[in-house]
């Protein structure tokens, strides 16, 4: 008999053709599990469709939370569209023995070039450039840019070094910036290995120029960066602290900030930070290609039925819990391939 997989019907989706709409993630599932679409206009009804299903797949909708999570009878796998998992309780699906798988590996280049792209715009100042070929102050653009030291010899500081970080210090070191970078959980080696300084995080503070940020930076970490640094965020809006951000910015602590995610998506329209014309924002779409979304779900697909299988998914948040299945069964990956691999 085959498994059941609970997925959130998206909103004015036409409920027939299944197999059409989801032939992506089948490509990996069809043997061994159906997928059934779920209506639900609230939490409740949402959490009474998956009560029995054997999997849930999730990238957008109601959360799956505490509440949700102790309704389920025999789910196994939660398997999320995302790199980030923050529609999960990825706590409460540990103590139910719930493996959460995640996509962190399939769109990296993509966002790192996103990131690239922020902070060369931020730093040749496009913003104010568009804004001035297009209001009649041509002349207007190169007395400002004057005053703006040029990318190469630069340094790029990188909080975290992880996967995106280390296909942005490709980019950067493409155009002639030196690369530092703070990460207590990846060996010096590691970093020094790609030709990047390993640093402390009040090195990272004090010398960078431009900041690729994964992590929380708030009134104390602006005051001590350089008043010419740019910070760029590509990985989720609460790890920089808004407010903090907004007083740096108007009172010239640092020169500028690249964005594509906020605290509040979407801001709110009387947000400061849309109309100052030192910080370009984007709205959350650096991962966004024609390659994206297709991959993303095969990658689900794929995760959700080694799951189903008995096996080990590659991609685990929570990689304490061993699947729901028969241990005698149980087929996992060599132990060399251990989860996020």
């Amino acid at each position: 008999m085959k498994k059941q997989i609970g997925i959130q019907l998206p909103r004015q989706a036409n409920p027939e053709a299944v197999a059409i709409r989801y032939s992506l993630e089948l490509e990996a599932l069809a043997p061994i599990a159906d997928i059934i679409e779920v209506s639900a206009d609230t939490p409740e009804e949402f959490a009474q469709g998956v009560r029995g299903m054997d999997a849930i797949i999730t990238s957008w909708g109601f959360r799956i939370d505490a509440d949700l999570i102790n309704q389920l009878e025999q789910c196994v796998v939660i398997g999320v569209g995302s790199v980030g998992v923050d529609m999960v309780d990825i706590e409460a699906a540990t103590a139910a023995g719930i493996v959460v798988t995640n996509v962190p590996d399939v769109f990296i280049e993509e966002v790192a070039d996103h990131a690239m792209m922020l902070l060369l715009a931020s730093a040749r100042r496009m913003k104010a450039m568009d804004r001035m070929s297009a209001t009649d102050q041509w002349w207007s653009g190169r007395p400002l840019l004057n005053h703006i030291p040029r990318m190469m010899g630069q340094t790029l500081g990188l909080f975290a070094y992880g996967n995106v970080a280390r296909c942005t210090a490709r980019r950067a070191k493409a155009f002639g910036m030196h690369v530092i970078a703070y990460d207590p959980y990846v060996s010096e080696l590691v970093i020094s290995q790609d030709g990047v300084e390993p640093v402390s995080f009040d090195e990272l503070l004090t010398r960078a120029d431009n900041e690729e940020t994964h992590h929380s930076f708030s009134a104390v970490e602006f005051a001590q960066m350089k008043n010419t640094a740019i910070i760029v965020n590509t990985a989720r809006g609460p790890i920089i602290d808004e407010q903090a951000l907004i007083q740096a910015l108007q009172s010239d602590a640092i020169a500028g900030a690249g964005l594509d995610v906020l605290e509040q998506e979407p801001p709110a329209l009387d947000n400061p930070l849309l109309s100052m014309e030192n910080v370009l924002i984007s709205p959350h779409v650096a991962s966004a290609t024609t390659r994206m979304r297709p991959e993303t779900r095969r990658r689900v697909g794929r995760e959700v039925a080694l799951v189903l299988r008995g096996r080990w998914p590659m991609s685990c948040v929570n990689p304490t819990v061993l699947p729901k299945v028969d241990l005698e069964r149980w087929q996992p990956y060599p132990m060399n391939r251990g989860p996020n691999r």
